[in-house]
């Protein structure tokens, strides 16, 4: 039976030494509590680093630890101190962290760090790799592990692979300042579905690939490694029923077991009738823009004095990374801030900041959640934010009104919040007035949409999804009839090579022979192309004809002195055994004039695209231009063309990062036929990469090989993966 495991850097457990004593506590976090189901069924496990470090533990410890998170169902990833500083404090942290969430500024790009970051996700895919077999799903979890995918599919590629992202995921612009962007694209692309909690996040990831990586994207799906990846949103939910029964309870309590922090709270309002509580609740991160929600509040007091001695905001700030310089920056001005506000605005019964700087249990958090009239959930930047929809679903009185950030990811799908720009006091502090005035009946309005829409996209209801999703995934292949041509296939060919005293090779050349070059002028043949084809051809018995879409004369150029036949402008020039060229079609060319003016309007307009003009066709390529800004040209282009040259005997073909106008009743097929019927063969193997090509294999006997380089589909019998194995291919079946 095939197992799910789950994988994230910590595991769902908080393992602590007191007095030499080993301190297990489940973990409360929202992962933990999404993954909660999926983890406690059948026989799967949980695989991440136990929070502590392996070199400050004897053996006795490690193993108690094992032991300990054994009965956990989960398996610990041993991480040394150094690990920790460099793979967690450093690259994850003080690179990944600020540039995923846009402080450029932040960012530190260190090469021992980033061997850290390779190193420890080389030991997670090891310890996967022990306790993974084939077939299993693995899901693996957030920026600390962004090249894991990769390592294992390369290790194992029978594993169904999901990956989710937690943070923010950047736009271009910003990514590729990273130096090693293409490995980290690369460990992501190794998942068969890749997740991120808004469709923004999924819009940055694919122009990120496409552009970068330069693959081909397709809607929310990507053809890579003859592989099919599907990259999607999933807003991450909370654990809905848990905040809102714990809401529903805290008002039946007794009062004596009420916290000291409710009891003051209590003492608070009863004070003042007229009293509001503005409730904030984040880790001390500078991206949760606290230094300007304490701003933007003393703003709405300057703005709107009529409500001071009525307003206070209660501000929870949870330690974080208190070694790391930026949160200790933040930390102490965030108290300066607080200690500067209070100290100019308080009066002898009001003080306008409540301010905790600590971690609260889950009971006083309820407090909190209960007793405040708004919540402001404000960060700079913010994957989702799941605070947000914690207090919606503490909210059992139909009252509460949810100010919230466009900036989180939260306000895709939280409409029914006041959303603010966290930059803009003005209309931050407008938009506090409006909640603090709001009517009961729009807060209840508010209130019952944001509740119906969380309550029914909770947490596992997500787990549930992308698994469903991953499921679905898996079995997403590239639409294709051939074969991969194995070993023994090629063996086969080589064979038949041997025995066969008539050969026809039939070659494409760009792609094919040649890699694509960013312009076309550059691909020209190599001496190992040079050498590889003039062996084949020294044979009596061998003939080369390689079939391109390249205009004569550059053919004439690369292989005038040579004894191959050629057939350029995709079947419009023949020329065998060195002979004059003939051409198989009359045609004219005329046409070019008014077609010519309507490419080079879209040439000036997109940056990178050039004209090659040939004998019988224009072809426009567009391959050193911007990948997004080309994929609208090229479409804009296909319609215009499309539109002119209908019943005008020419055709658009959509090559490979280029568009070429010919006449239509040219093709390689046609020229292949040409070429096949004037000779006996008992040999034909024909290899092309284009779509073009498809015209070529179409016209070959039934014994005749057609492959095709790429897994796309195609009416070849066989592929191979890429261009450079091809001279390789053709080394081994035509060496004696």
């Amino acid at each position: 039976m095939h197992k799910t495991i789950i994988v994230s850097n910590r595991l769902p457990v908080d393992l602590k030494y007191i007095d030499n004593k080993l301190h297990v506590k489940s973990s409360s976090g929202g992962l933990a509590t999404g993954m909660k189901s999926v983890h406690s069924e059948g026989n799967g496990i949980w695989i991440g680093w136990s929070g502590l470090a392996e070199d400050t533990m004897n053996s006795e410890q490690k193993n108690e630890v094992d032991q300990a998170i054994a009965q956990e169902k989960c398996v610990q990833v041993p991480l040394t101190e150094y690990d920790i500083d460099n793979y967690y404090y450093g690259f994850s942290n003080k690179a990944l962290w600020p540039l995923f969430h846009y402080f450029q500024a932040y960012t530190e790009f260190e090469r021992e760090h980033w061997e850290s970051y390779v190193a420890v996700n080389q030991k997670f895919s090891e310890v996967i790799l022990q306790h993974a077999n084939d077939g299993d799903t693995i899901w693996v979890h957030d920026y600390q592990l962004l090249l894991l995918p990769e390592l294992l599919r390369k290790k194992n590629p029978t594993l169904t692979i999901g990956f989710f992202l937690h943070i923010p995921y950047p736009s271009y612009e910003l990514f590729r300042t990273c130096p090693w962007r293409y490995e980290l694209l690369q460990g992501m692309l190794g998942a068969d579905l890749i997740g991120f909690h808004t469709y923004d996040y999924v819009r940055h990831f694919l122009s990120s690939t496409s552009r970068i990586k330069e693959v081909e994207v397709n809607f929310n799906q990507i053809s890579y490694n003859n592989r099919i990846i599907k990259v999607d949103s999933f807003p991450m939910g909370i654990d809905y029923n848990r905040y809102h029964n714990a809401a529903l309870e805290h008002d039946t309590n007794p009062e004596h077991t009420k916290s000291e922090l409710m009891k003051n709270i209590d003492l608070h309002n009863q004070s003042n009738e007229e009293s509001k509580l503005i409730l904030c609740i984040d880790r001390m991160d500078y991206t949760k823009g606290i230094p300007n929600r304490i701003k933007s509040f003393e703003y709405f007091l300057n703005k709107y004095p009529e409500f001071k001695g009525k307003v206070r905001l209660v501000m929870l700030a949870v330690p974080s990374r208190e070694n790391v310089e930026q949160y200790q920056l933040l930390k102490r001005e965030t108290d300066e801030l607080v200690g500067r506000i209070n100290g100019d605005l308080s009066t002898v019964s009001w003080t306008p900041v409540w301010y905790f700087y600590r971690s609260l249990p889950f009971n006083e958090l309820i407090d909190l959640y209960v007793s405040s009239d708004i919540a402001m959930v404000t960060p700079i930047r913010d994957g989702m934010n799941l605070v947000a929809k914690e207090y919606i679903a503490t909210r059992t009185k139909d009252t509460g009104v949810l100010i919230l950030s466009e900036m989180a990811g939260a306000a895709k799908e939280m409409h029914e919040a006041l959303i603010v720009n966290p930059n803009n006091f003005d209309q931050t502090a407008d938009n506090i007035k409006a909640a603090l005035e709001m009517p009961k009946e729009e807060q209840k309005r508010r209130l019952d949409a944001l509740q119906k829409r969380i309550s029914r996209y909770d947490v596992e209801r997500w787990a549930t999804e992308f698994l469903k999703s991953l499921e679905a995934a898996k079995n997403n292949k590239p639409p294709q009839a051939a074969t991969k041509l194995s070993s023994d296939k090629i063996q086969e060919i080589a064979s038949h090579y041997q025995k066969s005293s008539r050969r026809l090779l039939l070659l494409d050349y760009d792609g094919t022979l040649a890699g694509f070059k960013k312009n076309p002028e550059e691909a020209i043949p190599t001496n190992e192309i040079y050498s590889l084809l003039d062996t084949i051809n020294e044979d009596p018995n061998t003939e080369i004809a390689i079939i391109s879409g390249r205009d004569r004369n550059t053919f004439e150029k690369w292989f005038g002195p040579k004894n191959y036949t050629l057939v350029t402008d995709h079947g419009a020039w023949l020329r065998k055994n060195n002979s004059e060229w003939e051409a198989l079609d009359r045609l004219k060319s005329d046409w070019k004039e008014n077609i010519r003016p309507v490419m080079e309007a879209f040439t000036d307009s997109t940056p990178g695209a050039l004209i090659e003009e040939k004998e019988f066709s224009l072809a426009w390529h567009y391959r050193k231009a911007d990948a997004e800004m080309a994929a609208l040209r090229t479409m804009e282009l296909k319609h215009v063309l499309n539109g002119l040259l209908f019943n005008n005997n020419l055709s658009v073909l959509d090559g490979n990062k280029v568009l070429e106008v010919k006449n239509s009743n040219i093709n390689k097929g046609r020229a292949a036929a040409s070429i096949i019927t004037k000779a006996n063969y008992d040999f034909i193997l024909a290899i092309g990469d284009d779509w073009t090509d498809e015209f070529m294999f179409e016209e070959l006997p039934e014994s005749a090989y057609s492959i095709k380089v790429g897994n796309v589909k195609t009416v070849a019998k066989y592929y191979i993966e890429d261009q450079i194995t091809v001279l390789d291919l053709l080394n081994t079946i035509t060496s004696k």
